[in-house]
């Protein structure tokens, strides 16, 4: 592994790559990105990077957001089957008839949706700044919010809204279940949880603190409490014991690796490697398509 590693390395060197990596991914993939982060903060770095090469591991709409904003630089994608079950369950087609049947409608979408689906939007917002970005539009808006049912939920109780709410869903937080909480906190009754608001409703009713990976890493690093129970992905868990080498961190499903994300543990060393070599699979895009995407992410960049 050490011997990919440098290798990796290497090559970043030589073809001016940058490496970024979502939260969820393995432990060794993170560890060769220049750039760890959640959506938001994945989004802001592609957005300001000189590199001449990004390779994106994470799932692909991340990697399109980052062609978005980069339509010179070339675009790496490790594996591009690594998809995600959030974005599958809105399709462009489907959106684009939806608005025809909701005139005076604007879309806001979580940013977990494809370039076609960005192309059909006004505005983008991640986990991390939605509740500030619905907060600035005016509060007789009619806004349609997808995909993410659960998230659009949440931030209608947070802000008093009543957006239409796609029927989508992360296949990971979606399938969390109040019952396993319920026994982890039993087990350790000091625990303090924290978890992603992709949740259901009646998940997020039971924590102590509701946010996006970002900040439920700076929760966790603020407050005094010694034990958390880590309501989402449990890639997340090497970034926070690294902040947090002295807290005890519990995923809520310990050593069941069928509750994480399949998509974004598809990214390994050996596909990173291989693709930086080969500068291959490359993600392309249609132009057109890319500029129109491209106005509602940088409304999100702007007004957050």
């Amino acid at each position: 592994m050490n011997n990919l590693k440098q290798k990796i390395e290497t090559l970043k060197k030589e073809k001016n790559a940058i490496i970024l990596a979502h939260y969820y991914t393995l432990p060794e993939v993170q560890e060769v990105a220049d750039f760890v982060g959640d959506s938001l903060g994945l989004a802001r770095k592609a957005a300001e990077t000189d590199a001449d090469i990004i390779l994106f591991a994470g799932v692909h709409f991340m990697a399109e957001t980052a062609k978005i904003l980069n339509p010179t630089k070339k675009v790496l994608v490790p594996d591009m089957s690594a998809g995600c079950s959030l974005a599958d369950s809105c399709k462009a087609e489907k959106l684009a008839e939806y608005k025809e049947k909701h005139p005076g409608y604007k879309v806001l979408s979580y940013v977990n949706c494809s370039a076609a689906v960005k192309a059909l939007s006004d505005l983008i917002v991640t986990s991390g700044n939605a509740l500030k970005l619905v907060n600035q539009l005016p509060q007789d808006e009619k806004i349609i919010f997808v995909p993410d049912g659960n998230l659009g939920d949440y931030i209608n109780r947070m802000t008093g809204r009543e957006m239409i709410l796609w029927d989508g869903a992360c296949c990971v937080h979606d399938h969390y279940e109040v019952e396993q909480l319920e026994k982890m906190k039993a087990e350790h009754p000091n625990a303090v949880v924290v978890a992603h608001p992709e949740c259901r409703r009646e998940m997020l009713e039971k924590v102590d603190f509701i946010g996006s990976t970002a900040a439920m890493l700076n929760f966790i690093s603020e407050n005094e409490a010694k034990e958390f129970i880590v309501v989402t992905e449990s890639g997340i868990l090497y970034e926070m014991q690294k902040r947090n080498p002295d807290k005890q961190l519990y995923t809520l499903y310990p050593g069941q690796p069928e509750h994480d994300c399949v998509n974004m543990k598809k990214n390994n060393l050996e596909k990173i490697y291989h693709t930086l070599l080969n500068e291959e699979p490359e993600l392309l895009m249609d132009d057109e398509l890319r500029k129109k995407a491209l106005i509602p992410i940088q409304r999100m960049l702007e007004m957050s």
